[in-house]
């Protein structure tokens, strides 16, 4: 059997996907399972038991697949990727529509499990691990976003930086150095995605805002301390683990050209308060929260 999956978004959209994928692979255990993903995100996609092979596909466009025996929609709701995966012709089509509403509100996670549901496949939304590496004692902060909405500033980070001391290293992809530079103080790490992982993976802490590596994180079961802006924790944050969350209880634009009002309204001694309750240290005196904190 021949299964299609359109996912053709980012790191954090591909993992959170994770328990969808191994609901797809469990139900469907000698199934060959193709992902139609964007080509950047090959060794994460290597990373994740449940697909067979990955097939480039940079975004909303026509899918070089032909006539699989199943495809799947988890990339949304919109009628382009349904278009899109109807024209590969497929006996059989899982998707939102008119008979399977999408459901407003809800975690990314869950979303795509309980769409599998209403097919009969079974899916659990805690499958998000992958397999461990060695922890290396590093802590890792990655100030850099796809959207500036959910860029925390970059002189918050660097205080962040140099209050948790030398362990730490700044991280960002080749196109975020300039605001790597800006907090790292020295202290960067420029690399692909799979050097990226494998940091993260090793880390004692992570330090984000709403952006993949968080989800990289969770995926490790790496401590991390999340900073949201436009988009609620409760669709997008961490659902357990040992990660702390930080919100104000408001959203916004995710796509607004500058850090959401939120966002900004999160302090440093907030965010060293809950890293340091991460490392063992206990919160800062002093330094009482007034963003929302949450653990999983």
């Amino acid at each position: 059997m021949r299964v299609l999956v359109l996912r053709a978004l980012g790191l954090g959209d591909l993992l959170t996907a994770v328990p969808a994928l191994r609901g797809l692979r469990r139900a469907l255990p000698d199934a060959e399972i193709t992902l139609a993903a964007p080509g950047w995100l090959a060794d994460a996609v290597d990373r994740i038991d449940a697909v067979d092979r990955l097939l480039p596909t940079e975004g909303l466009v026509p899918i070089d697949y032909d006539s699989p025996d199943l495809a799947v929609n988890l990339h949304g709701r919109g009628q382009r990727s349904t278009e899109l995966l109807r024209a590969t012709r497929p006996a059989r089509l899982i998707t939102h529509g008119p008979h399977v509403p999408w459901p407003a509100r809800q975690h990314e996670v869950l979303r795509w499990c309980r769409l599998l549901a209403q097919f009969g496949i079974a899916c659990d939304p805690a499958d998000l691990r992958l397999p461990p590496l060695p922890r290396t004692g590093a802590i890792v902060v990655h100030p850099g976003a796809s959207h500036a909405a959910r860029r925390w500033p970059a002189a918050r980070f660097a205080a962040v930086v140099r209050a948790l001391g030398p362990s730490v290293v700044v991280t960002g992809s080749p196109t975020e150095a300039p605001l790597v530079r800006a907090v790292a103080q020295g202290r960067t790490r420029m690399g692909d995605l799979a050097g990226l992982m494998d940091l993260v993976a090793g880390a004692r802490l992570v330090v984000c805002g709403d952006t993949g590596v968080a989800h990289v994180a969770t995926a490790y079961g790496t401590p991390s301390v999340v900073l949201f802006g436009p988009v609620s924790p409760a669709e997008w944050g961490p659902r357990s683990g040992p990660h702390r969350v930080l919100w104000r209880g408001t959203t916004g634009d995710t796509f607004a050209d500058r850090p959401d009002p939120g966002l900004l309204g999160i302090t440093v001694d907030e965010v060293l308060e809950a890293a340091r309750s991460l490392l063992g240290g206990g919160p800062c005196p002093g330094s009482a929260s007034s963003a929302r904190v949450m653990s999983g």
